[in-house]
């Protein structure tokens, strides 16, 4: 194991190493949440007919049905819950905006004040809120991520989060019918080809929040498998009933 001995190598070190990955884009939470729903979702649902005992085409058009409309409310309701969340933050930045217009010495001490009560000297913590308060872009900008806990040049897009929710959740849902697609006759190979790409979604979630890939893995699999044979058992307790 090599010991890092001089400033000059630290700060190189310190250089290739402290990069960090977007957190804030609008694409990954939608994304990973429609490929689990999808799977999880049409998986359960076709199960649950499955145990109703019903023909090998009710069962193929009940996935494809659960694909198209999980997938286009999926989409739908990313689209209107981003949208939601972007103009309520737009009108809050609009809030601030006039604030810096009406009152521009008001705003620089209440951001003077803050770098004080983080430990800046009084007459730096001035200096440096007038200094940054002299373009009113970037005031506004500090002002948001300060207040607001926002960046208004790195607001989420509701179509990016729509379109990819729309093909996760499309790609996760389309697992479970693509067997029967091809011409499969009995269910088990649905299943375990839904368990295996829960498996394998798990697993790559975890490249991208770094939690073990099993762990995450397994987690999704657990989930999944007990959600489809939840669906199963009451599907084949009111094909009983029915019957």
């Amino acid at each position: 194991m090599s010991i890092i001995e001089t400033d000059a190598v630290l700060h190189e070190a310190h250089r290739d190493n402290h990069t960090h990955r977007d957190v804030n884009g609008g694409w990954l939470r939608p994304a990973v949440f429609g490929a689990m729903d999808g799977l999880v979702s049409n998986l359960a649902l076709m199960t649950g007919v499955a145990g109703g005992a019903v023909s090998q085409q009710t069962i193929v058009i009940t996935g494809l049905a659960g694909l198209a409309a999980g997938a286009f409310s999926m989409a739908a309701g990313e689209y209107t819950s981003v949208a939601s969340q972007r103009e309520l933050v737009e009108a809050e930045l609009d809030v601030e905006r006039r604030e810096l217009r009406k009152h521009p010495k008001d705003e620089m001490r209440e951001l003077a004040a803050l770098y004080e009560s983080r430990g800046v000297e009084p007459a730096l913590a001035q200096e440096v809120a007038r200094q940054l308060s002299r373009d009113p872009e970037q005031a506004l900008e500090i002002h948001a991520r300060e207040e607001l806990g926002i960046d208004p040049g790195d607001l989420p897009s509701p179509l990016v989060a729509a379109l990819s929710s729309f093909g996760a959740f499309a790609l996760g849902a389309l697992l479970p019918v693509l067997p029967h697609l091809l011409g499969a006759t009995a269910m088990w190979p649905a299943v375990l080809l839904a368990l295996a790409g829960l498996f394998g979604c798990g697993a790559v979630v975890a490249r991208v929040t770094a939690r073990s890939w099993w762990f995450s893995g397994l987690r999704q699999l657990v989930l999944g498998g007990a959600a489809a044979a939840i669906t199963y058992g009451l599907g084949a307790l009111f094909g009983v009933a029915v019957g």
